[in-house]
């Protein structure tokens, strides 16, 4: 039980350090002036999910959700 449980540590500390990174790679959400002008509604903007941004905020919610199932797995095999 205590080999599963370092596997487990080792994986989670790689999901935080993927998080992190991830999260510092995205884009910030502030539309700014754009907005105003309608250039939000470009092709782009529509087809964002298929963008590099829609990657990784797919991959940032995977991760994420593996960070709290995991957090939550290490707490209650604690005792």
């Amino acid at each position: 039980m205590e080999i599963l449980r370092i596997i487990l540590t080792v994986i989670f500390i790689i999901i935080c350090v993927a998080l992190a990174a991830i999260v510092l790679m995205q884009e910030g959400k502030s539309a700014g002036l754009g907005a105003i002008s309608g250039a939000a509604e470009s092709y782009w903007g529509k087809n964002k999910g298929r963008s590099m941004e829609g990657t990784l905020v797919k991959i940032t919610r995977c991760l994420t959700i593996a960070f709290i199932v995991l957090a939550a797995i290490l707490n209650i095999n604690r005792f």
